[in-house]
């Protein structure tokens, strides 16, 4: 059966209201939902989750950008009016070093990515290398003739996040320690792009450096992030989490609505970040039930639009 998506404020009022009463827990993306960069709140949705909240609803940030701890979280959150705590906060930084955590991992970590990533991983006492610039001398050859290029034999994981700094380096390293077969190759997420408003042009995101260690290494990573359902599990154990009663907000349903619909979630798109409306009037239309599934139940112009159907 083909999906179909509505916009959320066209339903009639009682039909709405029996919306809202469907769900207990709300799990939102940040960027291009929330916010556009550090400083970009986007149209009150700062008072829009608060308003959920307000009302009983329980949110969970939910995000794939691994360039900042829970901790970043928390204080960035309160520097732009989202009412928040540590345990709301589910990153993938924060996810990945949990996996390693526990699954009794020793060994030490090679980091392509941030603080974000080394902070979690320094939190739960596994030590780790990598982070920062690491940029080639001249030639390859040159490079490794130098003494610049050294692998440490202690290294038993490869985490993957957003670099800015990645480089050729970076990924023959990556590639070195993984072409040991019980060398974790671990992704924090696979995020083409970041959405942004700002100077017409195209942010390559994480995905884009997963796969070139991906291709590079001939290796497939575990990936942390939406829409692998791994997020659900770490919610649930904490967390009284009935899929049945959950709503997922995001702005991309390749990564977002893909984490609903695989959850049994309820879904609403937002527009103000990546998947515009267009590309879900195309999957709707489609016989492809892998598009089908990137098909959300509900849309909305911007999250604060939520705000005049509240009760």
């Amino acid at each position: 059966m083909k999906r179909s998506c509505k916009l959320l404020s066209t339903l009639a009022k009682e039909e709405f209201g029996k919306f809202f009463e469907s769900f207990d827990t709300v799990l939102t993306d940040c960027d291009g939902v929330l916010w556009m960069g550090d400083n970009e709140v986007i149209d009150s949705a700062n008072i829009t989750l608060n308003k959920l909240q307000e009302l009983g609803k329980k949110v969970f940030y939910v995000t794939n950008n691994s360039t900042k701890s829970r901790d970043d979280y928390v204080k960035k959150c309160a520097r732009l009016g989202f009412k928040a705590d540590k345990e709301s906060i589910i990153g993938t930084s924060y996810i990945a070093a949990s996996y390693l955590k526990n699954i009794g991992f020793n060994k030490k970590v090679y980091v392509i990515g941030t603080e974000g990533i080394t902070k979690e991983l320094d939190a739960v006492g596994i030590s780790h290398i990598g982070i920062g610039r690491d940029v080639m001398s001249d030639t390859v050859v040159d490079h490794l003739k130098s003494g610049n290029f050294t692998l440490d034999p202690d290294v038993g994981a490869v985490i993957v996040g957003f670099d800015q700094h990645f480089s050729y380096p970076k990924m023959m390293k990556a590639a070195s320690y993984l072409y040991n077969k019980d060398t974790l190759f671990i992704a924090t997420n696979t995020d083409e792009q970041f959405p942004s408003s700002d100077f017409g042009v195209v942010i390559p995101g994480t995905g884009s450096i997963v796969a070139a260690v991906q291709t590079c290494s001939a290796r497939e990573p575990i990936v942390m992030g939406k829409p692998n359902p791994t997020i659900k599990d770490v919610i649930a154990k904490t967390h009284n989490l009935d899929p049945a009663r959950t709503l997922m907000i995001g702005d991309r349903c390749n990564t977002d609505i893909l984490l609903g619909t695989r959850c049994g979630f309820a879904t609403l798109l937002v527009l103000t970040g990546v998947t515009q409306i267009h590309e879900v009037r195309e999957w709707e239309k489609s016989e492809d039930a892998e598009l089908q599934k990137l098909v959300p139940d509900f849309y909305l112009d911007k999250l604060s639009d939520l705000l005049d159907l509240l009760p």
